[in-house]
């Protein structure tokens, strides 16, 4: 499973969840090593101008080539994929920076406003990472002649266009997840529950693979009825419920 679109999605999230915690982390003032990005300025507008604390975007970027892709030293297609991917999630978390601006003025007329350059929601990272994942490009390795130069990542299927800085990339196809496969690690989807109602991956007829579901009731033991005593001191009764459970044959 080295080489999977999984595989892709697992180096890509890592790389652009240090790059974005780096960043912010800095901003925040938790690495002694880093603090705000003052150089990311550019032109001001009309009613507005550079200022506050910018994410350390340059700072995580770096701290993540130096940090996740260390283990990646070799020219083949396996440490190539990785470093293309490692360099998408950061790429990802980049393309997300925008501007937040704060008003300034009178009675909150906002006649200025100061700006700085904020790290997206991580979920949104996720969720782009996710689309790249859906559509993720099959790669050979070519090095063009040049042993010396970094090994360059092409099409499976020659008609395709070469995969973006963005794009996710794999060289071999996923296993059949819906069967355990100890070699792999993986038990399977068989009594995984699912949503009866649910269209997506998450939803019976996709997750059981056709194999079909089984529906009981089970008792969940839940605190409820909580109260808070000054001070300070929450006590909550244990309340049990019958649930309705679907889970794939």
């Amino acid at each position: 499973m080295e080489g999977c679109r999984e595989t892709a999605f697992l180096y890509a999230i890592t790389s652009a969840g240090v790059t974005h915690a780096m960043a912010r982390a800095c901003r925040e003032g938790l690495i002694s090593s880093c603090s705000c990005d003052y150089k990311r300025r550019g032109p001001s507008g009309l009613d507005w101008e550079w200022g506050g604390c910018s994410d350390n975007i340059d700072f995580g970027s770096k701290f993540s080539r130096q940090f996740v892709d260390a283990a990646e030293r070799g020219k083949d297609l396996r440490f190539t994929m990785n470093l293309h991917n490692n360099e998408a999630g950061r790429t990802h978390v980049i393309a997300g920076m925008r501007r937040q601006c704060k008003c300034h003025g009178m009675s909150g007329s906002c006649t200025v406003q100061t700006c700085w350059m904020q790290l997206p929601p991580f979920r949104a990272v996720g969720d782009g990472l996710k689309d790249r994942f859906d559509g993720a490009s099959r790669v050979l390795v070519t090095n063009r002649g040049n042993v010396r130069r970094r090994a360059l990542l092409k099409p499976y299927h020659p008609e395709h266009k070469p995969p973006s800085k963005k794009d996710l990339v794999y060289f071999e196809n996923s296993p059949d997840f819906c069967f355990p496969d100890s070699s792999l690690g993986h038990g399977g989807t068989g009594g995984r529950i699912c949503n009866v109602t649910s269209i997506g991956v998450d939803g019976c007829d996709l997750m059981c693979c056709g194999r079909g579901y089984k529906s009981e009731y089970r008792e969940e033991t839940n605190r409820c009825n909580c109260t808070f005593h000054w001070c300070c001191q929450v006590e909550c009764r244990t309340c049990k419920a019958r649930k309705l459970v679907h889970s794939c044959l």
